[in-house]
């Protein structure tokens, strides 16, 4: 399907592993947690909050930072007390992706001890050879031009030889006019059920990566 490729650019959350872990749901509940105690708020007003926030900034975090001037430290500390026993290894996942020809990089919202925890649990940690955070990117996240600007420079990534995979389609609009190939990651596996489609000449929406990625270079 693809040629030339170098570099293969994948994000972590719900597009390493699926939704159905309930490791997100575990993170919007630490950070309505955290809202309620910097705002006073009860439940309802921190999903509405969180919203908000989510809304016009890109991630909680950087509207809290916009608007309250909090700790970006203080924040993430949450992250601490996530349960990431839930991720278990993909087999047929990690086979794919030391597969793949060229770079693995992992391109986060989250922190990078986020991404080192989620990667150690799925059985991947020795498998990228770099991961760009939050933190990396200046606190501004995807799908803000600037951070893919700081991640394509940090890496030397040249657009056209890149493919990204994302969990959320507008986080794939920016790789998409820089001339990367994209794959939306995009609801759950199913067995015996085609993996993917196509959205156009670079462009898949795939609904189990593992196998997607095995169909990609088989077929190149």
């Amino acid at each position: 399907m693809l040629s030339r490729i170098d570099t293969w650019i994948l994000d972590l959350d719900n597009t390493l592993y699926p939704p159905s872990t309930g490791l997100a749901d575990q993170m919007n509940v630490r950070i309505r947690a955290y809202l309620a105690n910097v705002f006073d708020a009860d439940e309802a007003e921190t999903h509405r909050l969180q919203a908000a926030l989510v809304a016009e900034h890109g991630t909680t975090l950087r509207g809290l930072m916009n608007t309250r001037g909090i700790d970006p430290h203080d924040y993430l500390a949450w992250e601490h007390t996530i349960d990431y026993s839930v991720l278990v290894p993909d087999p047929a996942l990690t086979t794919a992706l030391a597969a793949l020809p060229g770079r693995k990089l992992l391109f986060t919202n989250g922190s990078a001890y986020h991404a080192d925890q989620a990667l150690a649990r799925l059985g991947l940690a020795g498998l990228f050879d770099g991961v760009f955070d939050i933190l990396a990117g200046q606190l501004v996240p995807k799908p803000y031009p600037e951070t893919y600007q700081r991640f394509n420079d940090q890496f030397a990534v040249t657009p056209e030889s890149a493919v990204f995979c994302d969990d959320l389609a507008v986080n794939l609009q920016v790789p998409e006019q820089l001339g990367m190939a994209t794959v939306w990651v995009s609801g759950e596996a199913v067995a015996g059920a085609t993996p993917y489609e196509e959205l156009g000449p670079r462009s898949w929406r795939a609904w189990d990566l593992a196998r997607f990625l095995d169909a990609l270079t088989s077929d190149d």
